[in-house]
């Protein structure tokens, strides 16, 4: 018997055995039988043309290949033809995968995906040797090191990435607004993420900054959020999602609830039951929902930042402020095959409370502010009262003063700045509103009496 003929007497039946367990297709739950109408669909004459080529390159290639190898590649392929985010896990690819969502691995420190044939920079992570050698959200990767990465899986891109910490790595990558390549030397380093950061920035307005979602974000942000309120009342907050890549779905509902009492989350459909699920908030908050939310989006704010972002602005919770977001609306999920392989398949989509599809349209923010360089103009020569000789004193002008933090703002980050002037326009408008308020019920108690 020919190599071809034993391969075609072994595929169909491991075909309907695949089919019997629910493993070959999402089409069949794990306990469902297969129709005779579904098995006589399976394409044969694609599996002849499979065992004909696999017959071809066994015999004919220019090197011997071992068959396990050549049915992995293949398996492999047949996940790359599906969508960019999904793929075949070998066991090292697996264990970086577990790494990722913990929060510590070794690398560069850039979330990237496949476009075109090249490797495409979602965003770069906070404090990370990629962030800080200046590789940015939408840079092309055309080079790595001396290697062209067109046509190169985004597993082999990411192995290559990967070294010794303190090596370096030079990326070639192509800028919009640049007329050509750039060359950045990055030094690998272990990659250890901070998931929550915060700081309260003036007047009683925090910032919380989510740098990627990881499986304690939740708990880190409970934690960030208690800091802030121990440094004085919180009179609004900036929630800043900006190059923030994604990662665990239940990671983002947690930060969600944080900021809502009630209502839905976010949603998600696909072809199979399990990949239908609804997320709801509970009634216990962090941040009530008098406190004003300006919400930080951009180009490198993907996957479960687009969740929060969309799910706050479904709600009217926050004011969503930045550019469109990556669009990035798919869920992956990790099937394990055995215990150091598995599948990333894309299963389902998200939708917003609204019903609005995240895939391929991002979250548009309410307010549009790009990223600006801003160069502040010299205040002149004009004299104030401050220039007199003999002028009196004021003790609390240099405590009240909050000038030299803002000029450090706006020179450094426009976006933030703007974001931080909107907080403080709206607590102006909720203490005025709270004084009309009480003054009013002081004035009817008065009458009463």
């Amino acid at each position: 018997m020919t190599l071809k003929q034993q391969l075609s007497s072994l595929m169909k039946p491991l075909l309907l055995t695949c089919l019997m367990s629910g493993a070959a297709t999402p089409l069949f739950a794990a306990d469902a039988t297969p129709t005779d109408e579904a098995i006589k669909s399976i394409p044969l004459e694609e599996i002849r043309l499979f065992t004909e080529v696999f017959e071809r390159i066994k015999n004919s290639y220019v090197e011997p290949i071992d068959d396990a190898k050549l049915l992995e590649d293949a398996v492999r392929g047949m996940l790359a033809g599906l969508d960019p985010h999904s793929a075949y896990l070998g066991a090292e690819a697996f264990s970086d995968l577990q790494s990722h969502t913990s929060g510590e691995f070794g690398g560069l420190g850039i979330e990237v995906g496949i476009e075109d044939g090249f490797i495409r920079v979602i965003a770069p992570i906070d404090d990370t040797p990629a962030q800080r050698a200046g590789v940015k959200a939408g840079d092309l990767i055309i080079k790595l090191g001396d290697l062209p990465v067109q046509g190169m899986g985004l597993a082999d891109a990411v192995k290559l990435m990967r070294g010794k910490p303190g090596s370096e790595l030079t990326l070639t990558v192509m800028r919009e607004g640049e007329d050509k390549p750039l060359e950045i030397v990055v030094v690998r380093d272990i990659i250890r993420v901070t998931s929550v950061k915060q700081r309260m920035l003036e007047d009683g307005i925090g910032y919380l900054r989510i740098t990627q979602f990881q499986v304690n974000t939740g708990r880190d942000l409970q934690l960030a959020v208690k800091k802030l309120q121990a440094e004085g009342e919180l009179n609004g907050v900036v929630l800043d999602l900006r190059n923030n890549p994604g990662g665990v779905l239940r990671a983002a509902v947690a930060v969600c609830d944080a900021f809502l009492d009630q209502g839905l989350i976010v949603y998600t459909e696909g072809r199979v039951a399990n990949s239908e699920l609804r997320y709801h908030a509970t009634q216990k908050t962090l941040i009530e929902n008098e406190i004003p939310l300006v919400v930080l989006i951009n180009q490198g704010s993907a996957s479960a930042s687009e969740i929060v972002a969309g799910a706050l602005q479904d709600q009217s919770r926050a004011v969503i402020m930045g550019v469109d977001s990556f669009g990035k609306g798919s869920v992956q999920t990790i099937l394990p095959l055995t215990k150091e392989r598995a599948l990333k398949l894309t299963t389902a989509r998200y939708y917003t409370p609204l019903g609005r599809s995240i895939q391929a349209q991002g979250i548009v923010p309410d307010i549009y502010v790009a990223e600006a360089d801003i160069n502040l103009k010299e205040s002149g020569n004009f004299i104030k009262e401050r220039d007199l000789t003999g002028h009196l004193e004021n003790a609390e002008a240099e405590l009240n003063d909050p000038s030299a933090a803002l000029v450090s703002i706006v020179e450094n980050d426009f976006q933030l700045y703007e974001a931080l002037n909107l907080l403080k326009g709206l607590s102006v408008v909720r203490s005025s509103a709270k004084s009309t308020t009480k003054a009013a019920a002081t004035a009817i108690q008065a009458e009463g009496q």
